[in-house]
């Protein structure tokens, strides 16, 4: 079994900056996919980023830029440090991992980020 811990969100004002952390921990394998995925209000969750324990990265067009995904030595802690944050980036934010090995999927509880004036 694998848990997930989030941190991290909160309400910040336009054009101003979050780090949201996700602590994984139990049966992780040394192979598997971190990432943040989010939903709004009315809408279909949808990625964010993510981050192999191979060390590559992904993200999507919405915040290439102004988002950053990273990980702790260890590679059992995954960040996402989000700049320059806009209105439409409100929406609760999840963490998910992906183990290999046998495959399995796990999700966080989620963090509300507000960007609000």
């Amino acid at each position: 079994q694998v848990q997930l811990v989030e941190s991290g969100g909160g309400l910040v004002q336009p054009g101003g900056s979050l780090r949201l952390s996700c602590a994984a921990s139990g049966s992780i394998s040394s192979i598997n996919v971190m990432g943040w995925y989010r939903q709004a209000p009315g809408k279909q969750r949808e990625l964010v980023a993510t981050s192999t324990s191979y060390g590559s990265t992904n993200y999507a067009d919405s915040v290439k830029g102004r988002f950053t995904i990273s990980r702790d030595n260890a590679k059992t802690t995954v960040y996402l440090q989000m700049n320059s944050l806009k209105f439409e980036d409100t929406a609760v934010y999840y963490c998910k991992l992906t183990r290999y090995g046998p495959m399995k999927e796990y999700w966080g509880q989620g963090t509300q980020v507000t960007v609000s004036s």
